[in-house]
């Protein structure tokens, strides 16, 4: 890619996210929009819709800018928790580390390797190669290199230096939130799994026997599970039809509630469909009621535990409760309204056939991906474009043309294909077995990233010059060799790939689909203002994101310096969106305390080793065989460092030490509120599917009165 191509890239994208950002502080103003560009203000009651309109709403502002800009770190931590705590600190980690990487980048190796004349890059400097940037430009043999040697040492210091205080700081947030939270119920439980049960004895009897038994000080209560499936499809019907019955209540018109009995609605007599719907919901509560007084015998194995104190409860969960290891297997109880209960309905043998299913089906999403990727790597060469195309070569030898393919078509490709990748990701990792929809979101988070990095990162490499001799990969001792000659290459695209970063992250503020989805339902169907659901996080999908970002910056620190302004301008904007999307956007469904920080330092220390790893083959390419050798310390030194970081920290993040679990515990009976707790948390965790439900759908009804709400407690 030449530079004139990458600055037409630039261009288009700047362009963009000025458009999505003007758009945004105007769409955001008027009347109807409030439900996509604040629905979390509007889930709270902070802020009512305005039907007026007035000329002033059409001019663009940045208020929103500053109110994202000044929101202290315990403000975000009291609204969203500790989760959207840690991903902005991603964001505050990577601007550190690229800001000072930047400086040596930029003002020291990117002059050395633009004064190199390994390539003989004549052209003028609108014309020159990205490559005349990069460190394949410096002469081999050069001593040049040794500044390059240097900055990897200086570069690697810093990382793991600011990936320690990170570490650090976050860990002492964690334990700050701990002692400053009310009680949670999960704090107090744990779940108890595959409880054996003698023959003429029920589960329930069991599990309250056994901890009275073995744990009478600090034992509380129990909810034993029950198969619930059939009844939460049933549930699922009758909110479908809630949604159907508020939306035939808003038109006042009785013509428009005919409906035809027969066939698709178009034959037979025609009915009045509130009448019909009205009878449906009648009928389900029957069915609900039925399938409720059935369910008592239908136990699984397997109990909520609750405990006394958060200490009893460590115990319990940190002891093999039986001889039998495989028998009252224990772990930590996630939130109760972040518990997944079809985990609980299916079989071993379902669950087992799901895992496989979700290898495979990862497998195969692999193996079709490179299906873009060799789209992708084409339409960057322009010859092998004219080969496959010989028709439109006169239109591709047009300057705009080809700088428009070749600098901005590939990236907006691969990112389009990647973002049907974290959907799929979720759907697979349900089916694996996980007991909460956290767990669910950080295996997707995993599979979303690495999947990630071998598609978009190493088939990109590969499938350049060195996809030929792949077969070599598999030599250990070629790695270093394939990996520096392969990722240099591929520097002008990843660079590209950043820049169309840009636009996504202006996207995210736009939330297009969600705007068009709002105003299609206000014209088609007149949706209200409170018939939405605020949306939660996608932790799942956009963390792989920026912490592939990451490691392309910590890659190509000393291969193409270049990279690293854009990263700092995409880092920059990711910010101040996120952090307004954060306040204004997102409710939490769960909060894991933080436990994504692990899969963000545990990434970082791989782009680290990756590094090192193209350093040394780098190095041995350029006939500096000397530097190449002292390179080998560096990847030994990471490892040390994070197994020391694993031992510090990441017990910290596993579970709370006794000291503050005692201390905690003895906060709260001092303060004398927890019989009221007690109270509660013998309910926290009663399966939702199991609440009686009531259906009040009559026709006298207010429209805006519940249809599906819970009877009240006998």
């Amino acid at each position: 890619m030449i530079l004139s191509a990458l600055l037409t890239s630039v261009g288009i994208n700047l362009g963009l996210c000025f458009l999505f950002f003007t758009l945004y502080s105007i769409l955001r103003k008027l009347p109807g929009n409030i439900t996509v560009y604040a629905p979390r203000l509007v889930a709270e009651g902070k802020l009512h819709q305005e039907d007026h309109f007035n000329l002033a709403q059409l001019l663009p502002t940045s208020s929103w800018v500053k109110k994202a800009w000044e929101a202290s770190e315990d403000e975000l931590i009291s609204k969203s928790g500790l989760d959207a705590f840690i991903f902005m600190r991603i964001f505050i980690f990577s601007l550190r580390v690229f800001s000072i990487g930047g400086i040596v980048g930029i003002f020291i190796l990117l002059p050395i390797n633009y004064m190199g004349s390994q390539l003989s890059d004549d052209s003028d400097f609108q014309n020159k190669s990205l490559e005349s940037f990069s460190i394949s430009n410096v002469d081999n043999g050069s001593n040049r290199l040794w500044i390059h040697f240097c900055a990897a040492y200086v570069f690697t210091g810093i990382v793991c230096y600011l990936l320690y205080y990170e570490y650090g700081y976050i860990s002492s947030k964690r334990i700050a939130c701990f002692f400053s939270s009310e009680p949670l119920p999960h704090q107090f439980t744990i779940l108890v799994r595959s409880i054996p049960v003698p023959p003429g004895s029920t589960c329930n009897e069991t599990v309250e026997q056994f901890f009275k038994e073995y744990h009478p000080s600090t034992y509380l209560s129990h909810s034993v599970i029950r198969r619930s499936s059939k009844l939460q499809s049933l549930i699922n019907d009758a909110e479908k039809l809630y949604k159907k019955l508020a939306t035939i209540k808003d038109k006042i018109e009785t013509s428009q509630r005919q409906w035809c009995d027969g066939c698709l609605g178009l034959f037979g007599h025609k009915v009045d469909r509130l009448d019909l719907y009205e009878r449906r919901l009648q009928d389900i509560e029957d069915d609900l009621r039925m399938e409720q007084s059935s369910l008592s015998g239908k136990e699984v194995p397997a109990a909520f535990v609750s405990f006394n104190s958060r200490f009893g409860a460590a115990i319990a969960l940190n002891i093999q409760e039986g001889i039998n290891p495989t028998e009252w297997i224990t772990e930590r109880a996630p939130e109760p309204h972040d518990v997944h209960w079809p985990f609980f309905t299916e079989t071993f043998i379902k669950r087992w056939i799901g895992k496989l299913v979700a290898i495979v089906v990862c497998v195969a999403l692999t193996i079709l991906f490179l299906i873009p990727v060799a789209i992708v790597q084409g339409l960057a060469n322009l010859e092998q474009l004219e080969l496959w195309f010989p028709f439109l070569k006169s239109i591709l030898t047009m300057a705009v043309v080809s700088q428009v393919i070749t600098g901005y078509l590939p990236s907006l490709i691969l990112h389009l294909f990647l973002s049907a990748v974290p959907p799929v990701m979720i759907m697979l990792s349900s089916l694996q077995g996980y007991i909460s929809w956290s767990r669910i979101q950080k295996s997707a988070c995993s599979k979303v990233l690495w999947f990630t990095i071998w598609n978009i990162f190493f088939a990109n490499v590969l499938s350049g010059s060195a996809f030929y001799r792949v077969n070599v990969f598999l030599e250990p001792k070629q790695i270093p060799t394939i990996l520096a000659e392969a990722v240099p290459a591929q520097a002008s695209f990843f660079i590209a790939y950043v820049v169309t970063g840009w636009t996504n992250v202006a996207s995210e503020l736009f939330q297009l689909l969600r705007f068009i989805c709002n105003l299609k339902g206000r014209i088609c169907s007149g949706n209200r203002d409170d018939d939405f659901e605020a949306p939660s996080f996608p932790y799942h999908s956009e963390i792989p994101g920026i912490l592939f970002f990451v490691l392309l910056g910590i890659t190509y620190f000393f291969l193409a310096p270049l990279i690293l302004p854009f990263l700092l301008v995409y880092f920059c904007l990711g910010y101040i969106v996120y952090r307004n999307q954060l306040l204004n956007v997102y409710v939490p469904k769960y909060d894991t305390g933080g436990e994504f920080w692990a899969k963000v330092h545990n990434c970082t220390i791989f782009s680290l080793m990756l590094m090192h790893i193209i350093a040394i083959g780098i190095f041995g390419l350029k006939k500096l065989p000397l530097a190449s050798g002292f390179i080998l310390p560096l990847p030994f030194l990471t490892l040390l460092f994070n197994d020391y970081c694993r031992k510090r920290f990441f017990p910290l993040f596993h579970g709370f030490p006794a000291e503050c679990l005692v201390k905690r515990d003895r906060q709260d009976q001092n303060e004398g509120h927890m019989s009221e707790f007690y109270d509660k948390l013998t309910r926290a965790y009663d399966d939702p599917a199991m609440m009686p439900k009531n259906y009040t759908g009559g026709r006298n009804n207010s429209p805006t009165s519940p249809l599906l709400q819970p009877c009240p407690d006998v």
